[in-house]
């Protein structure tokens, strides 16, 4: 255990969550959660206290460090900031929409499959095909 491997932070990367208690408790559990030096975690639990700008700033955050690939936001929540999340463009990090245990997953407001579903109409109209 003492010649454990050490991974290097600047070849790492985390993946943020903002989510509901007790989806970030399960991801939280498996592994996920991270705290950095100055006390700034990798999550942000939305209750029914948390603000807009509170999930807007987190999500801005979470999206403009280095150190994050992967961003996984609870479906209801990101609606609550749709206009950032489908404005928001960059492949690294990733946003991925999930589904909540109190909140079904909608696919008809995925950020993510609706610009597939785009791209491959696109692919379709150019090629002739539909």
């Amino acid at each position: 255990m003492a010649n454990k491997a050490q991974i290097p932070t600047k070849s790492s990367a985390l993946i943020a969550m903002i989510a509901d208690e007790d989806t970030v408790t399960g991801f939280l559990l498996a592994g996920v959660g991270n705290v950095d030096l100055r006390r700034k975690t990798n999550y942000l639990i939305v209750d029914s206290k948390t603000t807009v700008k509170q999930i807007e700033d987190a999500f801005k955050e979470f999206t403009t460090k280095e150190d994050i690939a992967i961003v996984l936001i609870s479906q209801y929540v990101a609606n609550m900031i749709r206009f950032l999340v489908d404005s928001y463009n960059k492949p690294v990090p990733a946003i991925l929409e999930i589904p909540s245990k109190d909140h079904p997953y909608d696919p008809t407001h995925d950020s993510v499959l609706s610009r597939v579903r785009y791209l491959f109409n696109t692919e379709s109209v150019a090629s002739g095909r539909r």
